[in-house]
């Protein structure tokens, strides 16, 4: 979507120097591309053109229209504005399209939605298809930037909730455990010296003595990094047929809450999606 904002100026200097501000080099040049990108007092602007205070800046960036196709899936919003929407991904679909995957996404469904608009899907948090709950998405280029600033400074931060076989020696601790790529595969992982460093905490929330129920709190973001360390201690998901437990029923990890600042507002946001009904059920609670 089209983003567009008004910049006060409060003293000498240059467009550009403004514009870095909170922009990419990238989505500056963008910017040039347009008669009405850059307008410096109502009229068309270049980045060298100097500025003074009290002029006044209106940027408009350009978004452009998705590849992805529209499919009519239903989407569970947690929350929207002119910037980001926040969803409550179901288990078993996938977040974005791939080469098995191409009509039935999270993407997809988005698309949908905003079908009457120029939309593309930019996640800036991801899920994998067995995985439930919370996906941050922005709705602009200017939203995605600082989002992806704030994900790459580790502002981002996510709470996950997972069923698990037996019960965890400790009820609350640090799984400090460098993860790297099994060889031969592409997607399994595993606990290795050689890996990268990995951290997970935990908290035990609940226990019926076969499963447990756990919060987590991952510090880093290796791939399927929560499955293996809860795998790697004896504890590997209800479900979780990659890492030690095929059981008759889907992969019990969602992801339950969100923290993060607003790209625009600055206002601290915490999202959270429910806990599903199935695990639920599992934990008879």
């Amino acid at each position: 979507m089209h983003k567009e904002f008004t910049i006060q100026i409060q003293k000498e200097t240059v467009v550009k120097d403004v514009l870095l501000n909170d922009l990419s080099l990238a989505l500056v040049t963008h910017l040039k591309k347009y008669d009405d990108g850059i307008l410096l007092n109502g009229k068309k602007a270049y980045v060298n053109a100097k500025l003074k205070k009290g002029d006044v800046l209106k940027i408009k960036i350009y978004d452009e229209k998705s590849n992805i196709e529209p499919s009519n899936i239903p989407i569970n919003i947690l929350y929207e504005d002119d910037d980001i929407i926040v969803l409550n991904k179901e288990r078993n679909m996938p977040t974005h399209p791939s080469q098995n995957h191409h009509k039935d996404t999270l993407a997809n469904g988005l698309l949908y939605y905003f079908k009457d608009e120029i939309f593309t899907f930019r996640a800036i948090t991801r899920l994998d298809k067995d995985t439930s709950g919370v996906v941050l998405v922005a709705k602009n280029p200017y939203s995605s930037h600082i989002l992806n600033k704030d994900m790459k400074n580790k502002k981002i931060t996510k709470e996950y909730f997972a069923v698990v076989n037996g019960v965890p020696n400790k009820n609350q601790g640090e799984i400090n455990a460098p993860i790297k790529r099994e060889e031969g595969t592409v997607m399994l992982r595993k606990v290795a010296p050689d890996g990268k460093e990995a951290i997970t905490k935990y908290e035990l929330i609940d226990e019926n003595g076969k499963f447990s129920l756990l919060k987590l709190y991952p510090i880093t973001g290796r791939t399927h990094q929560i499955r293996v360390h809860l795998s790697y201690i004896g504890n590997p998901i209800f479900g979780d047929d990659l890492y030690g437990a095929p059981q008759k029923g889907s992969m019990q990890l969602h992801c339950g809450c969100i923290k993060f600042y607003h790209p625009v507002t600055k206002k601290e946001m915490k999202i959270e999606a429910p806990l599903p009904c199935d695990m639920k059920k599992i934990m008879k609670i």
